[in-house]
């Protein structure tokens, strides 16, 4: 008894020397849907693009200010012909699996990703050699010079360079199995497809010193799990108000103002390249679009300004006309082209009776579970049936939208909304940079391509918005999408999480959460 008695005092000696036992921080979210797709080279859905940086790293990456900053690699070096490129990985870095990332698997993953992005896809074609020289280090040399090299490995924009084990990166199939060196780490064993995911702290997780900023930075995780709920939006806005969950990615408009006077939530209103730009994207592979004279005529009726209004967005998270292909407020802003963006449904009630449209039906996919994009279609196909189109619409939900898009038959249109860190640019906005590529809408005008090559060419600013006016004029004729307006979506959280990064992109390895 003397011994026990003696035992039990040591172990609470020691406890107390110790020091309280910290309770596990959970942080839980709702994002703008569920994780359908985990291959982050397989599709742009932004929430797939979400899910890489929790769970993959990248070997460059994004500041707050635009400039790219090293990730993954700890230094590189370039020769002054500026062909050849040497690049260093950091020491410490590990897959999930507890395997070293090595050389070879970045040249693995940049050769599985390369061809099937844009922007990858003219890194790749300048490229002569892409080789790994030892376990840490590899080598791209080109066969010209290429300037936005770093530009392109550290870009933001989906495709995202994510870095894979290369026993997956060389797979051939579309990847399940989730294994990256991230900052979280996937649990499949407690997902529940239509409800949970639920990721964890990489222990084995090494971050830069520097502090975080945007995507570059040290990603110090503070929280042990962050929990992803699937609900819609106004239950999400309702589950934040009852402390329920932590983290609402989009805020439904009309619920702005309640969120706003409620003490115990922030919201998140940002402008700039955090704002977004809404498109129809037209199918131009299928009747009627396939046909460009009957494209153009989308440009006629549609009236941005309605559209916004009928989403509901409010005035100071708008702007009411936007006719920049690249964004208004950004460096490469322009209306080359846009005479032809002249809303009048009269005038395109006669532009279209001048096409050889023969009354085809033009398939609508409408996401149900989206008010922004549903709205935003509903619109579009008031106007067409008032000019003569006629309308074949189809409601349905993100993961079978993006099953259906991938096939060249069956639809015609839908609306959607992008970043603009994506949309900001000829080579990574969605639709214009996939010109005469094998990507959902499939527009193609042979006279792009070489302006898309030159604009990555390009070494100075001026030389860059010059080409971009010209690659915009010939989207106002060839008509890859239609853009619908430029808005923000504001984000809302708890006030008891502190140092999230600002940002529309869901981003939680800064951020603490304290207690009630």
């Amino acid at each position: 008894m003397r011994t026990t008695q003696a035992g039990l005092l040591g172990a609470a000696i020691l406890g107390l020397l110790a020091g309280p036992v910290r309770a596990e921080k959970n942080l839980t979210a709702v994002l703008e849907s569920e994780v359908v797709f985990f291959d982050p080279h397989s599709t742009t859905a932004n929430i797939t693009r979400t899910f890489g940086y929790l769970v993959y790293d990248t070997l460059f990456a994004m500041d707050g200010r635009g400039e790219i900053k090293p990730q993954m690699v700890r230094d590189w070096t370039v020769s002054p012909d500026k062909l050849t490129w040497t690049f260093t990985l950091r020491d410490g870095l590990k897959f999930h699996d507890g395997q070293p990332v090595t050389a070879a698997d970045c040249v693995a993953s940049l050769r599985r990703w390369g061809p099937k992005d844009a922007l990858g896809r003219m890194l790749m074609a300048a490229t002569r050699s892409l080789e790994a020289r030892d376990a840490q280090t590899f080598v791209l040399t080109l066969k010209e010079p290429f300037p936005l090299v770093l530009e392109t490995l550290g870009k933001p924009n989906a495709l995202v360079p994510f870095i894979l084990p290369a026993r997956l990166a060389n797979a051939t199939e579309k990847l399940t199995e989730v294994d990256g060196s991230g900052p979280f780490v996937f649990q499949r064993d407690q997902w529940r497809s239509g409800d949970t995911m639920v990721l964890t702290r990489n222990p084995g997780y090494v971050p830069r010193a520097e502090p975080p900023d945007f995507l570059a930075g040290g990603k110090q995780v503070k929280i042990d799990t962050l929990t992803l709920k699937t609900m819609d939006n106004i239950t999400g806005a309702a589950a934040l108000h009852a402390g329920e969950i932590d983290y609402l990615q989009y805020v439904p408009f009309d619920l702005i103002d309640q969120m706003e006077k409620d003490k115990q939530i922030k919201v998140m209103s940002l402008g700039g390249l955090d704002m977004y730009q809404g498109n129809y994207r037209v199918n131009a592979a299928f009747p009627p679009f396939n046909d460009p004279a009957v494209r153009r005529v989308l440009w006629q009726i549609v009236d941005q300004e309605a559209v916004l209004q009928a989403i509901g967005i409010p005035e100071k998270y708008r702007l009411n006309t936007c006719l920049s292909f690249w964004m208004c407020g950004t460096p490469l802003e322009t209306k080359a082209g846009s005479e032809v963006a002249r809303y009048s449904l009269d005038a395109a009630r006669e532009a279209l009776k001048k096409t050889a449209y023969k009354g085809e039906p033009v398939i609508i996919m409408e996401l149900g579970n989206s008010p922004t994009s549903l709205n935003a279609a509903l619109v579009l196909v008031d106007a067409m049936k008032r000019v003569g189109f006629t309308v074949d619409e189809q409601t349905m939900d993100w993961g079978t939208l993006l099953q259906r898009r991938v096939k060249k038959e069956g639809w015609s249109v839908f609306a959607v909304y992008s970043n603009g860190a994506d949309m900001s640019s000829p080579l990574t906005h969605f639709y214009a940079s996939a010109n005469c590529t094998d990507y959902p809408g499939w527009s193609c005008d042979s006279r792009i391509t070489p302006l898309l090559k030159a604009f990555a060419q390009a070494e100075t600013l001026g030389a860059r918005k010059t080409i971009a006016a010209d690659i915009q004029t010939l989207d106002y004729e060839t008509v890859p999408s239609v853009m619908w307006g430029q808005f923000t979506v504001p984000t809302a959280y708890s006030t008891r999480l502190t140092g999230l990064i600002q940002s529309s992109f869901p981003m939680f390895w800064a951020v603490d959460k304290t207690e009630k």
